[in-house]
């Protein structure tokens, strides 16, 4: 009997809580194989599922800890480690736990593991020698129950404050699933926010930054949302875009929504559903959004047309890919129904008049070669070279370029041309491949040559056949410098001679000034020790242990940068 209750409550979640998955997707996930990943109650969310990240998508749901760290962990099911990450950035220190029902949870941004995880991981580190690991254990090492303290809430990775990323995934394909569709219950009941719409006049052409668009005031409240200035006189074919958040109950973050539809004359011609995604295809975010306007404004319009080159699969129910023609003179109703995983839905009603009339043409640019969007794209000149393979753009693109420096007044850190490639406003899935032709006075320091935009960022590269060759992830103007400045080592709390009794670690920052660092190694009396790094505050440091007995010890930190100039601090000090 208490089984069955069980099964019954359940189901009744699945209806209440996340009625989303019944609308939006044929997948029917387990409801009560899982349990939460942490005891705080009530949960509470600093990120949601697929919400709108530079670059990205969510891949998880960030659990707030109260800004501490320190909070349990634990197995949601049954299972065994089956990956061990440890990072300079991104999850920092991560979990991965298969589970026997196809899935796997993922526990990233931890202080800490629990000992025995601990111990294994440190066996690593020393055996490789290496801070970072990427390891994927047998089933048989590490096995775990439900409800098994496995780590500790932490800060470390990426990470804006402290939290736990959680995140569940197929653990065939690795897609990301929205993990509050296994019955992951954050309390809400409140509706979305839809801030405005935007308008854009489309008339068969790419969308880029020269499309003509406005944006429209609303008025109403959450549920229903209508158009401040009454109806919409269009003529030809356009797209819509909405700004729109989410809250839950309690101490929420500004979350993202789960799914967008919007309907014509009470036809579905447009649906994007946050179910899951793979991480190949996360980048297509920009896609997804207005990148041109992001750019700009820092605002995210979430588009409700498809550009033909979004590998994204959260799109149904396309009708011509969300492009809408107006030209039969009549008077149509849209509406726009925003749900949030909890099956919380707001609207937005509008009318648009229809106009029968000459089309407006879209004034774009008509200079410039095209590069289709589905096809490998080259293009060279003296100065440069520019491969674009397919996949990595979004539309068919006006491509455009300038020499905004030629190689003959380079000065300074400068050994080539300063070549524009394109612009920032057109969003790439993948980057492409630049050649930069070197001048002649680079040779003697080719080992120590690489490629730079001109916010001064390394795109990292190397000199071959007098070009520098790199491969850049977003349009902009780079040129060729080179990095001959080793990495700096600044000590926190120890110094020459220093007894460091009663103090369980010693600290340095480090930095380099260009190509960013390599590598970082720390010997005591010769022997190497773990140095742990964390990129966003740039602290190294070592965690004193029982390799470290008391006397006199040398200390030597070796840092190196990605063109291999090194810097070596050495000291004597005491324990």
């Amino acid at each position: 009997m208490r089984k069955f209750i069980l099964f019954l409550v359940a189901g009744l979640l699945f209806v209440v809580t996340v009625k989303g998955q019944q609308i939006f997707s044929n997948n029917k996930y387990p409801l009560v194989d899982f349990r939460m990943p942490m005891d705080i109650k009530p949960p509470a969310l600093a990120g949601s599922f697929g919400e709108i990240r530079p670059n990205h998508f969510h891949s998880g749901i960030d659990f707030r800890t109260n800004q501490r760290e320190g909070y349990p962990v634990y197995a949601i099911a049954d299972g065994y480690i089956s990956r061990l990450r440890v990072q300079n950035s991104g999850f920092g220190q991560a979990l991965y736990v298969n589970h026997a029902n196809g899935y796997t949870s993922v526990y990233g941004h931890l202080q800490r593991f629990n000992p025995k995880i601990d111990q294994v991981v440190k066996g690593l580190q020393y055996s490789k020698k290496t801070f970072e690991l990427d390891e994927f254990p047998q089933a048989t090492l590490i096995p775990v129950r439900k409800g098994d303290l496995i780590a500790y809430s932490g800060n470390r990775g990426s990470s804006g404050g402290p939290h736990l990323h959680f995140e569940i995934r197929d653990t065939k394909t690795e897609a990301t699933i929205n993990p509050q569709l296994f019955g992951i219950n954050i309390p809400d009941n409140i509706k979305p926010i839809i801030y405005s719409l935007y308008v854009y006049r489309l008339n068969g052409k790419p969308f880029n930054e020269f499309t003509t668009k406005a944006g429209y005031t609303l008025t109403g409240t959450a549920a229903a949302y209508r158009l401040a200035q009454g109806k919409l006189t269009l003529n030809g074919e356009y797209g819509f875009g909405i700004v729109t958040t989410d809250r839950h109950n309690g101490l929420s973050g500004t979350n993202g929504v789960y799914a967008i539809q919007l309907e014509v004359d009470g036809k579905l011609v447009f649906t994007s559903a946050l179910e899951r995604f793979l991480f190949e295809n996360s980048k297509a975010v920009n896609s997804h959004i207005d990148w041109p306007a992001y750019i700009n404004t820092k605002k995210s319009i979430q588009k409700s047309f498809v550009d033909p080159g979004n590998p994204l699969g959260i799109y149904s129910n396309l009708v011509n890919n969300g492009r809408i023609n107006f030209t039969d003179g009549k008077l149509h109703e849209l509406k726009y129904t925003v749900t949030d995983a909890s099956g919380n839905a707001s609207t937005l009603s509008f009318t648009v008049q229809a106009g029968d009339g000459v089309v407006a043409e879209n004034k774009t640019p008509s200079t410039g070669l095209i590069f289709p969007y589905g096809k490998l794209n080259e293009y060279s000149e003296a100065d440069f070279k520019v491969i674009l393979p397919k996949g990595t753009l979004y539309n068919d693109l006006n491509f455009t370029h300038k020499i905004l420096k030629p190689a003959s007044a380079a000065s300074g850190n400068q050994y080539s041309a300063v070549c524009q490639i394109q612009n920032n406003l057109t969003p790439l899935h993948t980057g492409f491949d630049l050649w930069i032709k070197a001048n002649a006075s680079l040779e003697r320091y080719k080992d120590k040559a690489l490629m730079v935009n001109t916010n001064g960022a390394s795109q990292g590269g190397i000199y071959e056949d007098g070009f520098l060759k790199a491969k850049p992830k977003t349009f902009g103007s780079f040129y060729i410098a080179i990095d001959t400045i080793a990495p700096v080592i600044v000590p926190l709390n120890i110094s020459d001679g220093k007894r460091m009794t009663g103090i369980s670690k010693m600290s340095f920052k480090i930095r380099d000034n260009l190509s960013g660092i390599q590598s970082f190694n720390g010997y005591i009396d010769g022997e190497w020790v773990l140095m742990e790094f964390d990129t966003k505050t740039a602290t190294l440091w070592h965690t004193f242990d029982e390799r470290t007995t008391a006397g006199k010890h040398e200390l030597k930190i070796v840092v190196t940068d990605m063109k291999d100039n090194s810097k070596t601090y050495t000291i004597t000090f005491y324990k």
